[in-house]
């Protein structure tokens, strides 16, 4: 299902809605479309400046072979919008473009809705991949499969074959699947929560989507384009952003990225009068761990070790403990929390373990760095 929070490169839906510097975004575009033969479907995409034009060079090489695409970046960075330009680049264009959200269905309908199902004339049911052939099938949020229909996935994207549920019988198709996540797919393979084959099978050709905070460049031109198209769909005109409002629209870090972009200021469009665009106080929000530049090799460790405890629930010892997770022995995790300043802290009754950062890191039900 299409989400108009994909939209850090969405379509120009409203041509005629001219955004507030026309005379340079029209320049702009003209002299992009000069330098192409023909009209693109990259030619639509807004925000098109820094790190995003090297990956849509990536988009157009790749759209025009059938491998297969694994897009991965934060929520709301635009990765169903990729997918789509990659259908719309390709030779299957006129084809289907299939969707399916792999986290919005338990696992058995999940299964019925890629496959399909013929168990009786009352309940035959058309799967993705049989709706897809010769198109484009396009995995959304693929880290949340369950792991049970994972080998089913491996082997229609290796052999192009299938057996609908309840259904012996075998069905071929032509399928270019694309797969999108905002998870780390290598560390959910290595706590087995994701098939190392099925990851080698989707990551051949892999598209990072950088989060809005490090394409602060693209922030204007998107608040310009937000603006008119909200303005547009309000019957409200807005004719001057104030450079005091653009200048905290770009300093600010925006966690939730294109999507929260989008609804701040689609209410700074409600509450807007006058044709100037004044939108309500953004909230405060904390640098996240990743804006460190240029992180010491302590600061790289130190994280990885919060990342795996806390996917271990802090939890250290045991065969999916933190230490397990990490790839060393328990003795050895010790000494480098220790070595790091890592020290337990008396909370409620229990021991809570912060960092020197003072993030959490162990409950003393599982370790005693301080020994």
């Amino acid at each position: 299902m299409s989400t108009a929070a994909d939209s850090v490169m969405e379509l120009t839906r409203h041509p005629e809605s001219s955004p507030i510097n026309a005379p340079y975004r029209a320049d702009e575009r003209t002299a992009r479309k000069s330098q192409r033969t023909e009209s693109s479907f990259l030619d639509t995409i807004v925000g098109r400046r820094g790190s995003l034009r090297s990956i849509l060079s990536q988009v157009e090489a790749v759209a025009a072979t059938n491998t297969t695409v694994l897009i991965t970046g934060e929520t709301g960075t635009g990765k169903e919008v990729i997918a789509r330009a990659i259908h719309e680049l390709s030779s299957r264009r006129n084809r289907n473009l299939v969707k399916v959200n792999c986290a919005a269905m338990p696992a058995g309908l999940l299964e019925s809705e890629l496959f399909g199902h013929e168990r009786g004339a009352i309940n035959f049911h058309v799967g993705r991949f049989a709706l897809a052939d010769r198109g484009t099938l396009f995995l959304d949020e693929i880290g949340d499969m369950p792991l049970e229909l994972q080998p089913k996935l491996f082997r229609v994207l290796q052999e192009r074959e299938f057996e609908a549920v309840g259904s012996t019988r075998t069905t071929r198709v032509d399928v270019r699947a694309d797969a999108a996540t905002n998870q780390d797919l290598q560390q959910m393979v290595r706590d087995r929560d994701f098939r190392e084959d099925l990851y080698y099978r989707l990551n051949v050709f892999p598209v990072y989507l950088p989060p809005l905070r490090e394409r602060k460049a693209d922030i204007p031109e998107l608040v310009e384009y937000f603006v008119q198209q909200f303005a547009a769909s309000m019957d409200k005109t807005i004719e001057t952003i104030p450079e005091a409002t653009m200048r905290s629209l770009v300093r600010h870090c925006w966690p939730g990225n294109i999507r929260e972009l989008q609804n701040h200021i689609a209410r700074g469009v409600i509450l807007s009068n006058d044709g100037i665009f004044e939108p309500a106080p953004l909230e405060s929000c904390e640098p996240l761990e990743s804006e460190v530049s240029n992180p010491t090799l302590e600061d790289k460790v130190r994280r990885e070790i919060l990342a795996a405890c806390q996917r271990a629930n802090w939890k250290l010892g045991g065969p999916r403990g933190a230490a397990a997770r990490l790839g060393l022995k328990r003795t050895t995790l010790f000494y480098k929390m220790r070595r790091l300043g890592i020290a337990p802290l008396q909370t409620s009754g229990r021991t809570e373990s912060r960092s020197s950062t003072g993030l959490p890191i162990c409950d003393e039900d599982y370790i005693n760095v301080a020994g």
